[in-house]
């Protein structure tokens, strides 16, 4: 028994040194590891970010990820206000073109990343036949009905509400009712929009609709995207696996034909820079406003697009549920100041808007846009941000 003591007693010092030196090899206390685990976890902050005319606030909704990638969404139009990626060396820039005041929307920047509705794209004559009755919608394109209408859903504001941020992801729901007859569509339309940002910096747009009464319905996003943060997209690079596109006349309306791309300027089955062909479009169309087929739809995004900025090293791969795609190479933007005073000029942007092809309501051998009551309309694209 005196041994055993003896023993303990002669190693008490190394057990008391051992005791003072555990805590600081084991990291921060208890309360400090909490805090710094909080701090790298997605999170998201909802401000005021203005009002409108009425009085209504538009709400802007911040999400971070745990790497430090930023989206910005704010209730007006359900509209992405930026997205800040990464470019090889580790530098933030946000690569989607945007403003960076509430006063800059609401005098109609026209580049906003704004969700498009009742139906995106065109209509022909502003007008179809559903369930044997007419409906007439504005002629906002020529003689034509485009993006929803004059006041289509880029132009209403939101309900945004963030969901509880989970361990790799953030995100915002918005909802939106569009009300029976509202720029002429019928029914009582109901709209969500979830965007999910995670810790693979991919940023995902999820959307689903239903009515009350037979309706058409076609959603997307119409963001421009600059994978440099400034100057033009001519120099990106763009895989886009699409051998196929909707023929259209002089007024994007789409003729029933179904064309291959092969050895035409549209064909992007190998990357190609997106200024390299575009003389082949001037003076009629000034470059790319073309909706590709990407096959039937799916359950779940398939990819279907690679873009690259050679001198940033960004690369945004995009996947969707959708059957086609709108490629449009901001043809006819203006001057115009972004966010960070970034300024931008014609072809300042591309957008490339997961969608059903155009003037479907009057084309039954093109996938159906109507939903009907009792269904729902559900469509994913994701945006997968990396770099090297």
């Amino acid at each position: 028994m005196k041994s055993e003591f003896r023993s303990w007693v002669t190693r008490l010092p190394a057990l008391v040194m051992a005791a003072l030196v555990i805590p600081s090899m084991a990291g921060p206390r208890p309360a400090a590891a909490q805090a710094s685990k909080i701090q790298s976890m997605p999170h998201i902050a909802v401000t005021e970010f203005g009002r409108m005319p009425e009085g209504t606030v538009v709400k802007l909704f911040t999400l971070t990820n745990s790497r430090g990638a930023r989206c910005r969404v704010m209730t007006l139009g359900a509209t992405l206000t930026e997205v800040s990626m990464p470019d090889r060396g580790g530098q933030f820039k946000n690569v989607i073109l945007g403003a960076d005041t509430f006063e800059a929307y609401r005098n109609g920047f026209p580049a906003a990343a704004s969700v498009i509705g009742r139906v995106a794209n065109r209509i022909a004559r502003a007008a179809f036949t559903l369930d044997g009755k007419e409906y007439t919608l504005a002629a906002n394109s020529g003689p034509h009905h485009i993006h929803g209408g004059r006041r289509g859903f880029a132009q209403v504001v939101w309900e945004g509400e963030a969901l509880p941020a989970g361990p790799h992801q953030a995100a915002v729901r918005l909802r939106y009712v569009s009300q029976d007859g509202e720029e002429g569509y019928p029914g009582n339309c109901t709209v969500t929009v979830t965007y999910t940002l995670t810790d693979e910096n991919e940023l995902r747009l999820d959307y689903e609709a239903t009515s009350d009464k037979a309706t058409p319905v076609n959603l997307t996003n119409h963001g421009y995207f600059n994978l440099g943060g400034s100057g033009d997209a001519l120099d990106h690079e763009l895989w886009l696996a699409a051998e196929r596109y909707t023929l259209a006349d002089d007024l994007l309306i789409p003729t029933g034909e179904i064309a291959s791309v092969k050895n035409t300027p549209l064909d992007f089955t190998t990357p190609t820079r997106l200024g390299a062909r575009m003389d082949a479009f001037l003076p009629k169309l000034k470059g790319y406003d073309h909706n590709y087929v990407l096959g039937p739809g799916s359950a779940t995004p398939v990819l279907f697009a690679r873009l690259r900025e050679p001198k940033s090293g960004r690369i945004m791969e995009v996947l969707t549920t959708e059957p086609g795609v709108q490629l449009y190479g901001g043809n006819h933007l203006q001057k115009v100041v972004g966010a960070g005073g970034a300024v931008y000029g014609p072809h300042g942007g591309v957008c490339l808007e997961t969608q059903h092809f155009p003037d479907s309501v009057h084309r039954p051998e093109f996938p159906t846009t109507i939903v009907r009551p009792g269904q729902a309309f559900r469509s994913s694209t994701v945006f997968r941000f990396s770099a090297k």
